[in-house]
């Protein structure tokens, strides 16, 4: 039986997809995202690390890129091939070459600019029945542009499969959303915007230790 990769290999990989997400620009309008293309060969991570193909960040190449495109552009070029439109040819990408693709963020499955959603991007790579054999991510798309991805429903529809692995979901999410205007939490008056007089006033007030230790249970 193949041996397949570790949880801890797994988690190695996201780490890195997570320090290449932070190498991209904080924008109110998109997702910091990180990923890594890696192939575990025929026989498996013999070493537990497996080959790097490509790696990519949200931004990192001209125009309103995400991580998985850069990712599968880079990859193209190192091949001498337009587009990643044609991945599909490539003996790198061959089914018995075991290819697992990383990504901080589950890919993409409705881009507000018209553009091509990173999870078609994935599946147009296994049209000669290799490619991306397997999509793992660290944390779901936050709802904050497109409610409810349909992406892993893709994935399933198109036999990908994939896999969600915790542990780094709040380090991958803080991130991602580095750039984003913050909703306030409470509403109601902030204590550092009120005057030292009424600050003063309130301080005065008599405390009620019954109703207090009641508003705590």
């Amino acid at each position: 039986m193949t041996p397949q990769p570790t949880r801890e290999t797994h988690l190695a990989h996201l780490s890195q997809a997570l320090d290449l997400a932070r190498l991209s620009p904080p924008k109110p309008t998109n997702f910091r995202v990180g990923c890594v293309i890696v192939s575990y060969g025929p026989d498996g991570p013999a070493d537990g690390g497996g080959q790097i193909l490509s790696t990519g960040y949200t931004l990192e190449l001209e125009g309103n890129t995400h991580a998985e495109q850069c990712a599968l552009t880079k990859l193209a070029r190192q091949h001498s091939l337009d587009d990643e439109s044609r991945l599909h040819e490539l003996d790198v990408l061959s089914a018995e070459r075991n290819v697992t693709l990383y990504t901080t963020l589950e890919p993409c499955g409705l881009r507000l600019s018209g553009n091509k959603p990173c999870v078609e991007r994935i599946i147009d790579t296994r049209r000669n029945g290799g490619g991306v054999t397997k999509v793992i991510f660290g944390a779901r798309e936050p709802g904050t542009f497109v409610k409810d991805s349909k992406s892993l429903q893709r994935l399933d529809e198109e036999g990908v499969p994939w896999e969600y692995i915790p542990g780094l979901e709040e380090e991958i999410l803080n991130v991602a959303m580095e750039g984003h205007e913050k909703k306030q939490e409470k509403q109601g008056t902030n204590v550092d915007d009120i005057t030292p007089e009424e600050k003063e006033r309130q301080e005065a007030l008599p405390r009620n230790p019954k109703k207090r230790m009641m508003e705590t249970v």
